[in-house]
């Protein structure tokens, strides 16, 4: 697992623990079990983490990161059963299943922490286990997701997300709206935006030169010709037409009920989908448990599972660990390519 890196100038990676009450630790600790060529910190409760290490019957030796005795690059990469750990102490006792708002701050916190360390250049990366978007809200913060959290923190309005497998990308235009609100938030300017986003990022974050991005349409036969909504008219072919002429490789907008057959995909590098539930099963039924989340348009490099929180399964050892896996490749994908 992992990259081949110079083990002088090895990445350097800033976990989150995610929701407490929920499946983070568990996935966290998992992980903890791969030998990384990677420096890895996890932003969490030790006692938390050391109480869900037994319940899981999975050892871990846990060691605390300062950040201000940081001395820099190690030369050595995460040993198997070590867990660095930067503390971050919660507001109340933590049961497996049984979410407590009072650790929603800690929770925000966390991903404060993370994005603020990545921003200064102290971590290469940051990789998220999930939160839960009931819990802080009933805190009495205005949460409408991760995605939408971290890029306020980067100063950013219009963050992109798209998660990966090895079957395809997929971005979306937009993210966690009532399915009622969609088509009144896709704007040219958005639209526009979105695209822009996604190909840049393909091109600085992946190194695809000439990205080929297939678009979604939003309604039923892509509008068919205006006769089942007006959207495509008014708004997607024009802004496909505008940036085909200024050079992006793009194609649409397809149908959502064939644009995801193997003859569609062929030869695409993403597709972008109008609404979350349009593109997400479908990429999910490829490879759920292996698929990574990938916030674009930021100017640092963060990672994340495809799952939720899974209160059902946090401390009975039954948690997959393989999307944390896989986004902490990803995340270390992308440094190497960054060069950092």
């Amino acid at each position: 697992m992992g990259a081949d890196k110079n083990q002088s100038s090895l990445p350097r990676l800033i976990l989150t623990s995610g929701e407490p009450a929920g499946i983070g630790p568990d996935i966290v600790i998992k992980v903890a079990q791969y030998e990384l060529d990677a420096q890895i910190v996890v932003i969490g409760d030790p006692d938390l983490l050391e109480d869900r290490a037994r319940q899981i019957a999975v050892p871990v030796e846990l060691t605390e990161y300062d950040p201000a005795g940081d001395s820099g690059r190690q030369s050595s990469g995460q040993k198997p059963g070590q867990l660095c750990c930067l503390r971050q102490t919660l507001e109340a006792i933590v049961k497996p299943g049984k979410p407590d708002s009072r650790n929603a701050g800690c929770v925000l916190s966390a991903i404060e922490v993370a994005v603020e360390s990545c921003k200064a250049g102290h971590f290469d990366a940051m990789v998220t286990a999930p939160v839960n978007k009931s819990v802080i809200a009933e805190a009495g913060w205005a949460f409408t997701g991760h995605t939408e959290y971290i890029a306020k923190l980067c100063d950013n309005s219009l963050p992109v997300m798209m998660l990966m497998n090895n079957f395809m990308r997929v971005a979306l235009v937009t993210t966690h709206l009532p399915l009622g609100q969609v088509a009144g938030h896709i704007t040219r300017q958005r639209l526009r935006d979105t695209i822009t986003v996604v190909n840049n990022d393909l091109k600085l974050k992946f190194n695809i030169a000439s990205p080929r991005i297939l678009i979604c349409g939003l309604n039923p036969h892509a509008g068919e010709q205006g006769h089942l909504g007006t959207e495509e008219i008014e708004t997607v072919i024009p802004v496909i037409d505008e940036l085909k002429s200024s050079g992006l490789n793009l194609t649409g907008p397809v149908p959502a009920d064939t644009a995801f057959t193997r003859t569609s995909l062929d030869n695409m590098d993403a597709v972008i989908a109008m609404y979350h539930d349009q593109g997400l099963p479908v990429l999910k039924s490829h490879g759920f448990g292996e698929t990574v989340n990938v916030t674009l348009g930021l100017p640092i490099i963060r990672t994340s599972v495809d799952h939720g929180t899974a209160f059902d399964l946090a401390g009975t050892g039954k948690a997959e660990e393989a999307s944390m896996v896989a986004a902490i490749n990803c995340a270390l994908d992308m440094v190497n390519r960054a060069g950092k």
